[in-house]
Order: C-alpha cells, then structure tokens, then sequence
C-alpha cells in the first residue's frame, strides 16, 4: 500500500482535472495560460518574495528556539529551492522534505531539523484553519453550499479516530510523540516563539490571498474583494489535500464549485485556479538560482579535492627528499 500511495495520489489529481476538462471544457485551463501577463508576473514575483522571507523567518524562529543554527539568508535560499521541488514534484511536499533533511544534516541533527520543518509548517496551517472557520461561521450561507453533509464529515471523523488509535498502540508512535511533545513546547508554544511565529504565519497568509486577488484580476474576475477573499481562504485550506500534480487539482475543483456557487461561474473560479498556479510556479523561479548555484558548489568542491590531494603529495614527496 505504501508503494501504491504515490501512484494513487497521482491518479486522483489526474481524474480531477480531467473530470473539470469534461464538465467544463478545456477553454477554461487555455484562458488560465493566456491571463498570464507581465504584470501579474512581477506581482506574483514581488509576492513571492515577501510570502518566502516571512515563511524563512518563522523557520528561522522555531530552528533557533530548538537550537539549530539558522541565518536568514540560508532559510530563505532553502525554502526558495524547496518551493520550487514542491511545484514540479507531485505531492507538493517534497520541498519541505528536501530542505528539512539538508538542514537536518547540516546542523547535526536530523530529527530536530526535521521537526523544525514541521512546526514551520504546522504553524502556518493552523492559522489558516482558524481564519477558515472563522469564514465558515461568519458566512453561514456558504458554509451550506461549500461544506459536505454531516453523514460524510462523521465518517471522516470516525476514519481519523480509528488510524490514531491503532498508531498509538505502537511504543514506537508513542516515543515519536512524547519527542514532538517536548520539542513544540520549546519550538513553538514558548512565549518567545509563539507571539513571532502567529504574527509571522498571519503575514504570509496575508501574502497568499493576495497571490490569489493577483490572479482572480488576471482571469478577468470583477468580484469585490470581500466577494473573492472568503472563496480565496478555503481555496488554501483545500490546497493542503496531498493529491495534486505541482499544485493542479483539488484547487481547480474546489474553486469552480464554490465561484459556481457564489454566482461568479465555475469555468472563472478554473480559470482563477489555473492562473494561480502558473503564478505561484512563476514565483518560485528563483529555487532554480539556488539549484544551480548549490549544483555549482558541489562541482567546486569535486574539482578542488583531487588538487589538494595532489598538492599534499608532492609536498610529502618533498619532505621524505
């Protein structure tokens, strides 16, 4: 099953978009690519990097509380490279991994490192599930025709109370979680990280719905901001689902259902996701930068080893004359 999890995923965000080509053409995903313009282009790159420092920087608070060395200028050059993997990559994740590893080796510790990336992440979700059912509460009309019944919200329920059940018979799970435990404690709910961490992942949502504004203009959408934003939070919330191609799916059909819903028209909320996604790839271009710059160092220091070793030889050779 864990061989066929990727492949499945994969599957899925497939039948996705396929099913939105089926249903509502294919025009919608071909306006999406010609929307795309200069000035949504440095838009998406300007945002880009304000969402990236402010992500790096949360990264940066939660590493240093756990004492893992961080500077800035690494976290944000890591996360660059790890946004980019995360929108070619299927899942979306690889990235965090990517960058949770490296700096896991770097630091000497790789679970901490990797907890590290963790937190960072959590963080970020658990501001955006807050803001999101705070829309759901105060939008009560698009809470019934976004929301499934209560029947399927159960089963879900169910269906996550039974996997955290059978995962904490296991001593193995346990000690995994009283080793999270101690460290979110330090990491993330202490009063020094916390009131950063909050403010910081408030400031790079901020950054997304923006993104998000960006390519409703672009794909020609004239809905008030007010009408677009709360469409715009649950579309991010929806975004955490790992079964997409870079990004492409449960997006698409989330944002054509609920524009169809709010009376904005299904193929604008695709067409709206599909500009999103080229402009959130646009705004992790510069990843391909630290690749190839961290590619070039790698080269660097393959060329220069054999000349020490050289170096060290003849100056033995000298010594033993």
């Amino acid at each position: 099953m864990r061989r066929a999890w990727p492949w499945l995923r994969l599957l899925v965000a497939v039948g996705i978009l396929v099913a939105l080509g089926a249903r509502l053409g294919t025009d919608a995903f071909l306006d999406g690519l010609r929307a795309v313009d200069g000035w949504a282009v440095l838009a998406a790159l300007g945002i880009g990097l304000l969402t990236t420092v402010l992500s790096a920087w949360r990264w940066v608070v939660i590493a240093r509380a756990l004492g893992l060395p961080l500077s800035l200028g690494t976290a944000v050059a890591d996360y660059y490279r790890g946004l980019l993997l995360n929108s070619v990559l299927p899942a979306g994740v690889l990235g965090d991994v990517d960058r949770a590893v490296n700096h896991g080796k770097q630091s000497g510790d790789v679970g901490r490192g990797v907890r590290a990336v963790v937190f960072e992440r959590f963080a970020g979700q658990v501001v955006l599930i807050s803001v999101g059912v705070a829309v759901l509460l105060t939008q009560p009309v698009l809470a019934v025709d976004l929301t499934p019944n209560a029947g399927v919200l159960v089963a879900v329920l169910v269906g996550l109370a039974a996997v955290a059940a059978l995962a904490g018979r296991s001593a193995k799970v346990r000690r995994a979680v009283a080793t999270t435990w101690v460290d979110a404690r330090v990491g993330l709910f202490s009063r020094h990280a916390m009131p950063r961490v909050a403010a910081l992942s408030a400031a790079t949502l901020a950054g997304h719905v923006a993104l998000f504004l960006v390519a409703a203009r672009a794909a020609g959408s004239t809905a008030s901001a007010a009408q677009l934003v709360p469409l715009i939070v649950l579309a991010l919330l929806v975004m955490g689902l790992p079964v997409n191609i870079g990004g492409f799916g449960p997006r698409e059909a989330f944002l054509a259902v609920a524009f169809g819903a709010a009376g904005l028209g299904a193929a604008q909320g695709l067409t709206t996701g599909v500009v999103y996604g080229v402009l959130a790839m646009v705004a992790a271009l510069p990843g391909v930068l630290v690749l190839f710059r961290g590619r070039a160092s790698r080269l660097q220091q393959v060329e220069v080893l054999p000349e020490r070793l050289g170096q060290a030889r003849e100056q033995g050779l000298a010594l033993a004359s």
